[in-house]
């Protein structure tokens, strides 16, 4: 999970459809703006390329009882199927960070290491929504408690490894040579919040400056 800039100009369409008995906040106007404010990912697990999606609720509206978060902009956010049935569960309500309004970098750590997914809160006594925020991003990659949840975790698990082995691979090259621009702006590219998986590829550059201290300003 990385920090977004949200546009903060509501779609026109949602203070209309509020007006309904039955209104979406789905129209088209605000799929386009989600899908270019949070760079087609997924703001939970941040896998792109989105060709399934769901409008998320971060504060949940329990069944449109609580009709000002249905349709309040600030409210809605791009997510895949697989991380919005994760974050359904009761014990998240209310308890995930807004990557519109903090940075979830500065709170969790995002590690790829042995292969493994690691989501970890930083510090000793880490605030709540870091915690549970971190959990669920963990479960995202690895909870297989259905078939369904199996495959699906899987395969985002397959994409990761695939980012960061790209990244290693990348790294190794532009160490050798370091006067490269192909290296340079390949790494630039990987590293911007844009990117696919960012949380994790702009995490293990942080953790290796002294090997790459030309790439800090890239991960700042």
């Amino acid at each position: 999970m990385v920090k977004i800039e949200r546009t903060p100009t509501a779609p026109k369409s949602l203070a209309l459809e509020s007006q309904k008995v039955n209104g979406s906040y789905r129209e088209a106007d605000v799929i386009d703006q989600l899908k270019k404010d949070f760079h087609d990912k997924c703001y939970i697990c941040e896998l792109n390329k989105l060709t399934d999606i769901q409008v998320e609720h971060l504060l949940p509206h329990h069944n449109r009882t609580i009709k000002e978060r249905v349709f309040d902009w600030n409210n809605l956010f791009y997510s895949c199927p697989h991380c919005n049935s994760m974050k359904k569960e009761p014990r998240y309500d209310e308890k995930i960070l807004d990557c519109c309004q903090v940075d979830p970098e500065l709170l969790i750590n995002h590690i790829w290491l042995d292969n493994d997914v690691v989501v970890e809160a930083i510090g000793d006594c880490p605030d709540e929504k870091a915690l549970m925020t971190a959990e669920l991003i963990q479960n995202c990659f690895g909870k297989d408690n259905t078939g369904i949840r199996k495959v699906q975790c899987a395969a985002r698990y397959d994409r990761l490894a695939e980012t960061m082995n790209n990244l290693y691979r990348t790294l190794g090259e532009f160490k050798k040579d370091k006067t490269s621009p192909k290296y340079f702006r390949a790494l630039r590219a990987m590293l911007k919040r844009e990117y696919k998986f960012a949380a994790f590829t702009r995490y293990y550059v942080r953790s290796h400056l002294a090997d790459y201290p030309e790439l800090k300003d890239f991960v700042s």
